[in-house]
């Protein structure tokens, strides 16, 4: 397969020449499961594991290969294996902190164009978690558009778009059931060849049965929804990297019942450019929007024109960056601090023993 039907171009060009060691040649991550990955390359698909270097220099789970990342490896075809002992500089990046107490950064998706943010319209439609997931798309860096599938079983499907367009200002808001087939053509419109899209969602919402259908035959495994509450079990337990007939690539990813952030305040901006717009018309610079005088926010509250869940999402959605952006500091002085100890425990042992450490 020629390279660029992968979406290889002169950005990874260039970094690839600066980083490859001799003999190593430009990869894409397909599939990855528990550090294991298949890779595309000039010679097909190859398994594929990280240099013991790699392993070695990495302080976090970001440091490792994701799906969707370009990276050099040392091919031995005739293995069908191959060796990654680089990861080229990722254009956009979906992420998200890890499921624990640990602060510490997961890669979802790499090098990814389109970010489509799959919601089913049912009893599991939620406009706080579309924020949320918004949110984070706008802070990968790359393009959001947001499918409400199922729109065969949506009593009021231009409702809905409505409501979902009033918290998404910009975005592209797509109604499509991916069951019957219906409104793909929406989707591929923004797949061209070397085009990479990703499908983020909750369990259940048809990620799998979307990317099924885009491909037009059972690739990928599918599961029934609860029919209590909507919600879908993990069906998807890797995340995966497929080509796309029509044209682009699309990457399915695990349903994420907790979603936890991890974004930049700026990012904030995408999400809620009309709340963030009216904070600058306050009568206070430092307005906390609650009880001070010429408060533009909770005037357009009283009027009607903001929806008071909105706001209170805007607020949790701040205190939660906030506080990520808080823990990254006190991570990084805590290994900074632990860096000054070795560096003294070293010049301790050198001064003791000069010529062992010499």
């Amino acid at each position: 397969m020629d390279l660029k039907q992968l979406g290889w171009n002169s950005f990874f060009e260039a970094h690839f020449n600066e980083t490859a060691r001799q003999g190593s040649i430009a990869a894409r991550v397909i599939c990855e499961q528990r550090q294991l990955y298949t890779i595309r390359t000039q010679f097909g698909e190859l398994g594929a594991r990280v240099s013991g270097k790699l392993i070695h220099t990495a302080s976090s789970r970001a440091d490792f290969p994701a799906v969707g990342d370009w990276v050099a490896v040392i091919p031995r075809p005739e293995e069908r294996k191959a060796t990654v002992h680089a990861i080229l500089p990722r254009r956009t990046k979906f992420c998200r902190k890890v499921a624990s107490a640990r602060t510490e950064e997961q890669v979802v998706a790499a090098n990814v164009d389109t970010v489509f943010l799959v919601s089913g319209l049912g009893s599991n439609f939620n406009l706080r978690r579309i924020e949320r997931y918004l949110t984070l798309a706008w802070d990968s860096g790359a393009t959001p558009v947001i499918l409400l599938n199922k729109a065969d079983l949506c009593p009021d499907i231009e409702l809905s778009v409505a409501d979902v367009e009033s918290v998404a200002p910009g975005v592209p808001v797509h109604a499509i059931s991916a069951l019957e087939r219906i409104g793909l053509g929406k989707i591929t419109d923004h797949l061209g060849e070397g085009q990479t899209g990703a499908v983020l969602g909750s369990s259940g919402v048809g990620k799998s049965t979307l990317i099924n259908s885009l491909v037009g035959r059972e690739i990928l495994e599918t599961g029934a929804v609860r029919s209590v509450d909507g919600k879908g079990r993990h069906v998807t337990s890797t995340r995966e990297l497929v080509m796309i007939p029509s044209g682009g690539m699309m990457i399915d990813t695990p349903g994420m019942r907790e979603l936890q952030l991890w974004a930049e305040e700026e990012s904030l901006q995408g999400s809620f450019t009309d709340i963030e717009g009216l904070a600058e018309t306050c009568r206070f610079r430092d307005c906390s929007h609650e009880t001070e005088p010429g408060c533009a926010i909770r005037e357009a509250i009283e009027r009607g024109e903001i929806d008071e869940g909105r706001y209170r999402s805007y607020l949790k959605l701040q205190k939660e960056i906030m506080l990520l952006s808080m823990r990254k500091e006190q991570r990084a002085r805590l290994k900074e601090t632990r860096f000054k100890d070795i560096a003294k425990w070293f010049k301790q042992r050198k001064k003791l023993d000069p010529k062992r450490w010499d």
